[in-house]
């Protein structure tokens, strides 16, 4: 396994949040300086403006499912409130330690080993230049992901029962 080199120096971090097209494999992304309640409804106005021109056969916009962990700032009250507001935006909740149910993840995974692990970033806006650059690379291949296990196989490892339990 490669690790950091011992003169490794982090010069800040980046909060990226990504919306998944899993029909086309577009992604809606947006780097922020911090993942809280606050960023959150901004990005979810990003997404209603991105698809605001999808419509069903009667003229309708479909709606669009959301699927998300269970951090805080994804059920807070500001959060619940703006769901309420914009009845078009379905929240799906991941299982507790399931993210990768969720298929953004795993794009979140190849934008990490394509883009960023052992890379150089001099500065906060070096390593969202970086992140964006691959996103602008992505849209002129981006494909739908597709899964190779069945339905079946993956509710079965999703719900099989833990081992943490005293008793084993």
């Amino acid at each position: 396994m490669e690790r950091r080199s011992h003169d490794y120096h982090r010069h800040g971090t980046t909060t990226l949040f990504a919306a998944l097209d899993i029909a086309t494999g577009q992604v809606t992304a947006a780097l922020r300086p911090k993942h809280r309640h606050q960023e959150f409804p901004a990005f979810l106005n990003q997404i209603e403006r991105t698809y605001r021109h999808v419509l069903d056969e009667d003229g309708r916009p479909v709606a669009l499912h959301l699927v998300m962990d269970n951090y805080a700032a994804h059920k807070h009250k500001n959060l619940r409130a703006w769901l309420a507001d914009n009845p078009r935006f379905v929240v799906h909740f991941t299982p507790t330690h399931a993210s990768w149910m969720n298929l953004v993840e795993v794009w979140v995974g190849i934008v990490e080993r394509q883009a960023i692990r052992r890379g150089v970033f001099k500065s906060v806006k070096d390593l969202n230049a970086k992140i964006r650059g691959f996103i602008d690379g992505w849209h002129d291949r981006a494909h739908p992901f597709v899964w190779t296990k069945t339905a079946e196989q993956i509710l079965t490892k999703a719900n099989r029962p833990t081992t943490s339990s005293p008793r084993h």
